[in-house]
């Protein structure tokens, strides 16, 4: 769909969409099922100026905005889920709040390196106990003397273990509920008392690491706290609002891919001497598909755009997050039925979406949160 989109957009997509059909679609498959994280990709992708998109070029992005962030989220996740969740979790919540909430000499420090690919970050909210309510978050971080000292677990933080800085949120302090909680800048690769303990194997996304992290008592300098103390909640909400039209556009090319794997499957397999596309129950099986498809991306284009115009997309995030997310798990489940027994096998890519789609129904707020969300702004 190309609508109403600036030519740079258009370019940026363009050359994009190139490079994931040269060099990340021939592997899709091979690093899913090798649990291999695709270092050399990145590197790519950074080579393309592409893994800051929305981030300033005074500090090494590309200076792009929320709608040309989800262009190039969406294919990426058209072609690996891994890719575009790994990439996602990167700009949104491990560079974003950096360059929203930093000082300069944070940005000059933390972002840069995030803005121009000289690796990846992440983002720690969620721990064992500690989900979609994080009022009860474990994380502690106490004050002594110029280091902050933090101690805790954190649970399915992505990209942890190949990670050059992590963004973690932890209680400064207990009595103050969500205005306790604070956000650290830790460098995983020299900060002691940093630990990935697990690396999850997963239904699926398993290209993209997701793991279990622990601190024990681990000094960081105080000049790592982002922002100000008790404001890591608020960071977080503002945080999750674009984060959610980015896991919607990954959810739309998940879609878009299980889609396109269909319709391509459905002209060339013949049945009873003709194209199956060519029944009516597949093609209009394609023709709902397509049609969803159209649907949850312009709910998405149309968040990124009230983001990039200032405006509170609290609501507009929500409902295309839900949307896209249910829409990607869908269009993946009917397009392995339309390639039958093909579809089952991994000799095929709609069962790679499937397995990939389940989780944009879980990470950055489940559905049934983003209906909580949805119900709240009806004043329900």
């Amino acid at each position: 769909m190309d609508f109403d989109l600036p030519d740079e957009h258009r370019m940026i997509r363009e050359s994009v969409r190139e490079f994931c059909e040269e060099e990340i679609a021939p592997i899709a498959q091979e690093i899913e099922e090798a649990h291999r994280f695709p270092a050399d990709i990145f590197d790519e992708l950074a080579a393309l100026d592409v893994v800051g998109v929305p981030i300033a070029e005074e500090w090494g992005g590309l200076g792009g905005d929320q709608l040309m962030y989800a262009l190039v989220t969406e294919e990426l996740g058209r072609v690996s889920g891994s890719v575009g969740l790994s990439y996602a979790a990167h700009v949104s919540l491990a560079s974003k709040p950096i360059e929203n909430y930093g000082t300069a000499e944070q940005k000059e420090r933390w972002l840069r390196p995030l803005a121009t690919g000289e690796y990846l970050g992440g983002w720690a909210l969620t721990e064992p106990g500690s989900g979609s309510d994080a009022s009860s978050m474990e994380t502690t971080a106490t004050k002594n003397g110029d280091e902050w000292v933090l101690n805790g677990t954190k649970q399915f933080i992505t990209n942890a273990s190949v990670a050059g800085s992590i963004l973690v949120k932890a209680v400064t302090d207990s009595e103050a509920g969500y205005d306790g909680i604070s956000t650290f800048i830790v460098d995983p690769r020299t900060d002691d008392g940093f630990e990935v303990t697990t690396e999850w194997e997963k239904m699926g996304l398993n290209a993209s690491p997701t793991c279990e992290i622990r601190f024990t008592d681990c000094a960081i300098p105080a000049n790592r706290l982002l922002g100000d103390v008790g404001e890591g909640w608020k960071q977080t909400t503002q945080t999750l609002q674009g984060g959610r039209i980015s896991i919607a556009a990954l959810s739309v090319g998940l879609a878009q891919g299980a889609f396109e794997a269909a319709l391509s499957y459905a002209k060339e397999r013949e049945q009873f001497g003709q194209p199956i596309g060519e029944f009516d129950a597949i093609r209009d099986k394609l023709v709902a598909m397509d049609r969803k498809i159209e649907r949850s991306r312009l709910l998405t284009h149309r968040a990124a755009t009230m983001y990039d115009d200032g405006e509170d997309v609290t609501r507009a995030s929500a409902m295309a997050k839900l949307d896209a997310s249910e829409i990607a798990r869908e269009v993946a489940e009917d397009a392995v039925q339309v390639l039958g027994g093909y579809g089952y096998t991994t000799d095929f890519a709609p069962q790679r979406f499937y397995r990939d789609a389940k989780l944009m129904e879980i990470g950055e707020g489940t559905s049934e949160i983003q209906r909580m969300i949805l119900g709240r702004e009806l004043g329900l």
